[in-house]
């Protein structure tokens, strides 16, 4: 493949991925979930009043990067729903490139590496995670530069490429949770690249020395918040659902974990993440082309692993492959624990999106494997009509993810629901309403943020409780309107019963959804 046709394609990868993210972002996903909109509002804080954090505690605890990019977004573009996804479009685009990079690394092929890169391009689950506000979708990014410049510094033994390699995988601290396994990865791959290269430490010493002081460089302000300044925040809320909790596994570790694991397994084909904001269910996570091609490519991995294993133990040959086929399969293996360690919400998604960019390139593996067979068949007529499918293959994938991300699950009520489209609803019609009128909007602790989000420049707008209805004291009897998020019947009793001159009415969406309000 020429240079120019590698890099068109490559590029035209890119695009698509970045179209597809940026795609009508206003409306899909339908709402701004709660947990977005509290980190938009604290980079709407961190922005307004300079006061940067490493680590926002509220909400059970966040690593700052994420947070702190959103800021910079709202402080050169304003607050919209674009600014506060825009870092994860970033983030989720540059996983493409990153993943691309990885996968010609480890394979020395350009195929590899621009199927690994169309699949993630495409794929609904990097797709979907790419339009969220959730620092999580950082971790393939980081895991694809960073393991692409490491590979690359075995190859050319430059310091430089450690040094890049390290800075970045250190950034992965402040991404999210789930990225605190990753220096198992690392533990395993200098265990293997001994037992693989000769003289390995005595030639590689420095290297290594040059990784870990630039992984440390770049992660000493998490370090020292989680060792030094706030050591509580290291285990966040992750204790209190453990599978190594007693009060979670109920005495019976085993059992729960061979149910969690067997559940982070089977999410990728057969029973995928039951929750509407981050999967289709009650399918996998993959498309069912892509699926198979996953499991062709991990048993197909495990055959090589093992083989390659083999030989160098007896027969004492040494293979660069066995570095590549251990670094999939352990990392597959180890960015499963976030999710099969917690006993929530299983299968899902999110806890294990650190398997994202190695679940793709296995996916790769097969359609490779597929075309070198196509490439030594005798039959030229053979040959055009298989690559012809093959292709037709990829493009039914694309559209499949595409038509179902875009046209499908976004216009399902169960969708509209996950992501509290309600409150985006809300936040639009507070837009139209008069500066000057009293806007009381009845709702909970969560459910009033992305309202606030979107409309932190209104005016003459109060938030109230359910449960502190007292406090809604208009000046002008003659100009409010109390707004509800959710039905509630004793609510609007109390409420018909203060202001007996307002009239109850009912805003529903397209979808069904609705709020409440009362007015003259």
């Amino acid at each position: 493949m020429t240079k120019f046709k590698t890099y068109f394609l490559l590029i035209s990868i890119i695009i698509l991925g970045l179209f597809l993210r940026v795609y009508n972002i206003n409306n899909t996903p339908p709402g701004i979930y709660p947990d977005e909109a509290v980190n938009g509002m604290s980079a709407l804080t961190a922005e307004t009043t300079g006061h940067y954090k490493w680590f926002y505690s509220d909400n059970n605890g966040r690593e700052g990067l994420f947070i702190n990019l959103i800021a910079f977004s709202f402080k050169f573009f304003g607050v919209s729903i674009l600014t506060l996804k825009l870092t994860s479009i970033i983030f989720g685009t540059l996983a493409i490139w990153g993943i691309y990079l990885l996968g010609k690394e480890l394979f020395k092929s350009e195929q590899i590496g621009l199927l690994s890169a169309f699949l993630m391009s495409v794929s609904f689950w990097s797709l979907n995670f790419s339009r969220i506000a959730f620092r999580a979708i950082m971790i393939p990014a980081i895991l694809a530069f960073s393991f692409y410049f490491l590979f690359r510094g075995v190859r050319t033994k430059k310091w430089a490429h450690f040094a890049i390699g390290g800075f970045i995988f250190g950034l992965g601290l402040h991404t999210y949770i789930a990225f605190r396994v990753t220096p198992l990865i690392l533990i395993i791959m200098l265990l293997v690249l001994i037992l693989s290269k000769k003289n390995f430490l005595k030639e590689y010493w420095s290297s290594i020395v040059i990784f870990l002081i630039f992984s440390a460089l770049s992660a000493s302000p998490m370090l020292y918040t989680f060792f030094i300044a706030h050591p509580e925040d290291w285990a966040s809320r992750t204790s209190g659902i453990s599978i190594l909790n007693p009060a979670v596994n109920h005495g019976h570790f085993f059992t729960t974990f061979a149910k969690t694991f067997s559940l982070s397994l089977a999410k990728y084909n057969f029973w995928g993440d039951q929750n509407w904001r981050q999967n289709f269910p009650p399918y996998g996570i993959l498309s069912p082309i892509t699926g198979i091609a996953f499991l062709f490519g991990i048993i197909y991995s495990f055959i090589k692993f093992f083989h390659l294993l083999t030989l160098r133990i007896i027969k004492r040959e040494r293979h660069s492959q066995l570095e590549v086929y251990t670094f999939l399969l352990a990392t597959f293996f180890i960015m499963l624990i976030p999710e099969f360690l917690a006993n929530e919400g299983n299968p899902h998604a999110l806890r294990s999106i650190g398997t994202l960019p190695v679940v793709f390139i296995f996916s790769a593996v097969t359609f490779n494997f597929l075309f070198q067979r196509i490439k030594r068949h005798p039959s030229l007529f053979f040959k055009k009509m298989a690559t012809a499918l093959i292709v037709i293959t990829l493009i039914f994938i694309g559209l499949f993810n595409t038509i179902k991300y875009h046209f499908v699950w976004t216009k399902k009520i169960e969708t509209a629901r996950a992501f509290d489209k309600n409150l985006l609803e809300t936040a639009s019609f507070l837009k139209n309403l008069p500066p000057s009128q009293e806007k009381f909007i009845v709702t909970g602790s969560m459910g009033r943020i992305p309202i606030k989000l979107l409309d932190h420049q209104l005016k003459n707008v109060f938030y109230i409780y359910p449960s502190q209805l007292q406090f809604i004291q208009p000046k002008n009897n003659r100009d409010f309107i109390i707004i509800m998020t959710d039905k509630k019947d004793r609510v609007i009793k109390i409420l018909r019963q203060r202001f007996p001159q307002l009239k109850f009415k009912e805003k529903k969406d397209r979808q069904g959804l609705s709020f409440y309000i009362l007015i003259k």
